[in-house]
């Protein structure tokens, strides 16, 4: 199969069930409303006649929808496209059907033509054109959605390689004594909490929840950590580390973080829980 009919075939394949769907709508509105005499037809000859009517309709559309970006093509951003505008496309089928369904009517149904007739064909037509024109749209956000869907994955699975890599970053807690400093990965500190003239730091070690001591005030270990984006400040006595974080709890108007691993219930204050929501 060359090049060309491959292009037809895939046409007919993303088409045929709107232009048929549409077509289906045409006759059924047709056949309950009326909205044209045909008493000089029995039941059946009605059918025929109502089905000729939007075989007509269909006819145009697969024309301007199939054949026609079937010779002419067009590459655009999102692939090989039809190079009629979307609105010339819809003008073309309502001006061509509607011309057409004149004629049918007038010569095949023998129907008077009068101006309020030709109103309710163009309608009909117009009813066609804007259908497609709704699936087209349908159809673009469709589109547009699974590409910001696979751009979100592509996003997520950076910022997990960059939380990644910079929990295994270190962290060292210096103390103002000089002799009791702590050396840390990220990944392995839960929570810092003051401690009167202390620090008290919980991290992990082999599993377990362990907790350290160093001189120093929780305002100076925060700029010691401020270039770490893991780490944000829940309360005025402690800073947590996000990646440890499993719920913001809330009862009676207080708040109180569960974390992982860990039994505490850390607390959360007012002045903190906008940037905390915010954050997780």
């Amino acid at each position: 199969m060359n090049k060309k009919s491959g292009r037809l075939v895939q046409l007919l394949n993303r088409e045929m069930k709107i232009l048929l769907g549409v077509t289906l709508g045409v006759f059924l509105f047709i056949l309950f409303f009326q909205p044209f005499p045909l008493e000089k037809f029995d039941f059946n000859n009605s059918l025929l006649f109502i089905g000729g009517f939007s075989g007509i309709v269909l006819v145009f559309m697969f024309l301007m929808r199939i054949i026609f970006p079937w010779f002419i093509r067009k590459k655009d951003g999102e692939g090989e496209q039809t190079s009629v505008n979307v609105y010339l496309e819809g003008f073309v089928i309502v001006a061509l059907s509607s011309v057409a369904l004149s004629f049918y009517l007038r010569y095949v149904g023998s129907v008077h033509i009068s101006f309020y007739t030709e109103f309710k064909i163009i309608l009909i037509c117009m009813g066609a054109a804007l259908a497609l024109r709704i699936y087209d749209m349908n159809s673009g956000l469709m589109r547009q959605n699974e590409s910001l869907i696979s751009e979100k994955k592509a996003v997520q699975k950076q910022i997990e390689k960059y939380e990644e890599d910079n929990l295994n970053k270190s962290v060292e807690f210096i103390s103002e004594t000089g002799s009791e400093n702590l050396s840390l990965l990220i990944a392995e500190v839960v929570f810092i909490q003051s401690a009167d003239n202390y620090v008290e730091i919980a991290y992990i070690d082999a599993g377990s929840l362990r907790k350290s001591l160093i001189r120093n005030t929780l305002k100076n270990v925060e700029l010691q950590i401020k270039p770490y984006s893991n780490f944000i400040r829940c309360h005025r006595t402690c800073i947590v580390n996000m990646h440890y974080i499993e719920k913001l709890n809330q009862s009676y108007g207080s708040h109180w973080l569960t974390l992982k691993g860990c039994q505490e219930k850390i607390p959360v204050s007012r002045q903190y829980l906008l940037k905390l929501k915010e954050a997780l």
